[in-house]
């Protein structure tokens, strides 16, 4: 019996021994359609909100982001749902613009402080729009003695058609490939953006793609879909444009016939174990890879299926002309123990002094039910059901001017206050 249990005791030794920690992180590309300057679509950051809810990336990659405004804007979303969301400094870009003014869409980088150190950033500058290069380490237990960095790129490449628009895209390339060049080559790159290329053939995607080429760094599609896109149902399962068809949204219509948009990775994070991509994890979020949707809507019946709703691609029609592009990374590493703050349940849509309608956010990670409206008496005015909503507007214009507080039964914290002000 006992050399039974010795036996059991050594083999238990040898498995967990050979167990690492695997953590993986959700990274997620958007082109946010000039944000926030585009007001075509009244309260776009409401669409937004409902899209990183559902996601939760916890890397937000974004292009056509205008000012700084707009940079708090998401990141004030991104903290209502996980306190722990921080961003990049926000930076003009600086490169030469005397081919078109492109100084008001920028580039940025939004994550999770808990799961990653932002060491440094830098602008790399082309013929036209900057890349931006921001270098990310894994708030693993093990950074001090074996610290992993993930590279991230973000670029916004020339868009249009014609032999010219393809040959600023390949220079802009050319710009990032000697920038890259003063790497370690065993650096892990992520490389996110709008390339606005039409095919795989292009010499800005292939200077990327062909190992042939000499660089140092070469980058994989980790969708594998590399082939002729444009106007292609064959690969409507990665296109990321045009989620419209009707005018009067902003951005570009036309409906689903492009892939733009994409998040491309270094070759060594194919099978590297300390931070690799998730085979099959490449997805388009809100395409169903639903054929008939070639040339409609992103929120029409013909791109519904079973993964994204029509909600969800209500949001994205309503937010922006482009999908985001989403994949995840994998690393061997153990975080480390986090503190969390204390997430906010519900917050005040601005001031907390009402005329007419009060307007609340409500955090979904708290699942709330219903809310309470009393009186500075204690009596309650209105219960109010909060069950698979995000917003709620009350009317109060018949309340008297006053002090009134918000509560709910499910929650042990301090009554929100308003003042009716009429």
């Amino acid at each position: 019996m006992k050399k039974k249990i010795g036996l059991v005791l050594m083999l238990c030794i040898i498995t967990c021994n050979g167990l690492h920690a695997q953590e993986n992180f959700k990274m997620m590309f958007y082109n946010l359609l000039n944000f926030p300057l585009e007001d075509a679509v009244p309260n776009r950051i409401q669409e937004l909100e409902i899209i990183l809810n559902d996601y939760q990336p916890d890397l937000f990659m974004v292009c056509e982001l205008n000012n700084e405004f707009g940079a708090d804007t998401i990141l004030n979303t991104l903290q209502f749902i996980n306190p722990n969301y921080q961003r990049a400094f926000f930076e003009f870009n600086t490169s030469d613009d005397t081919i078109s003014d492109q100084n008001d869409l920028q580039n940025l980088i939004y994550y999770d402080g808990s799961k990653f150190i932002l060491e440094n950033q830098t602008i790399i500058t082309t013929i036209f729009r900057d890349f931006n290069h921001y270098r990310l380490k894994i708030n693993s237990i093990e950074s001090d003695t074996n610290p992993i960095f993930i590279d991230v790129i973000v670029c916004h490449l020339k868009a249009s058609s014609g032999t010219q628009n393809q040959a600023l895209r390949f220079q802009m390339v050319q710009d990032l490939v000697t920038y890259l060049d003063t790497l370690p080559p065993d650096s892990n790159v992520v490389l996110a953006g709008d390339f606005n290329v039409y095919t795989s053939s292009e010499p800005a995607f292939q200077e990327l793609i062909d190992s042939d080429n000499n660089n140092l760094i070469d980058f994989v599609d980790p969708a594998n879909r590399i082939g002729s896109w444009h106007n292609n149902t064959n690969y409507v399962d990665v296109m990321t444009q045009s989620t419209r068809t009707q005018t009067g949204f902003g951005g570009s219509t036309g409906g689903f016939d492009d892939r733009f948009d994409f998040i491309m990775t270094s070759e060594n994070m194919v099978s590297n174990p300390e931070i690799k991509y998730i085979e099959n994890s490449y997805k388009v979020y809100g395409n169903n890879s639903n054929i008939n949707c070639y040339n409609r809507a992103i929120n029409s019946f013909d791109c519904s299926g079973p993964e994204y709703s029509f909600a969800i691609r209500n949001s994205l029609h309503n937010f922006s002309d482009h999908l985001p592009v989403t994949l995840e990374l994998q690393t061997n590493q153990t975080l480390s123990t986090e503190t969390f703050s204390t997430v906010k349940a519900i917050q005040f849509i601005g001031s907390n002094l009402i005329d007419k309608v009060l307007k609340l956010k409500l955090n979904p990670q708290a699942q709330l039910n219903s809310i309470t409206i009393n009186n500075s008496l204690g009596q309650t005015i209105k219960t109010i059901s909060t069950k698979n909503t995000l917003y709620i507007e009350e009317d109060i214009s018949l309340y008297a001017s006053g002090i009134y507080y918000i509560t709910s039964t499910e929650l042990q914290h301090k009554p929100l206050k308003f003042i009716v002000t009429h």
